[in-house]
């Protein structure tokens, strides 16, 4: 439950307060239009995914017959995380100050310590 919470909480302040931050970033950067917009796309896959991940979650916190559709998800946030940190730490530090990783950590790890 409280992973689903998190997914969801998290993927309002990512669509709205840090998709605000991210756009200021982003318009006031070097790059072209053309790659600002898979730019910003990309950013916004992650609040769905965050959104439809939580929902799943309190889906199946809410009917323990469906406790076996949470693993996809969760794993999916943990590989997202990790990959977020491999690549902030593969010289590209600036990764690290986003959001990204942050809210999907904080998913998985209370989701599979939740599993049966």
């Amino acid at each position: 439950m409280h992973a689903g919470l998190i997914s969801l909480g998290s993927a309002i302040f990512h669509g709205y307060v840090g998709v605000k931050i991210y756009m200021g970033n982003l318009k006031g950067s070097k790059l072209f239009s053309l790659t600002q917009s898979p730019s910003l796309i990309s950013w916004q896959m992650l609040t769905v995914f965050l959104i439809t991940g939580g929902a799943m979650l309190l889906c199946a916190a809410m009917n323990p017959e469906l406790a076996l559709l949470s693993y996809p998800v969760l794993l999916g946030s943990r590989l997202g995380a990790a990959i977020f940190l491999w690549v902030g730490r593969s010289g590209h530090a600036g990764l690290l100050k986003l959001s990204g990783m942050y809210p999907m950590s904080l998913t998985a790890v209370p989701g599979w310590l939740g599993l049966p």
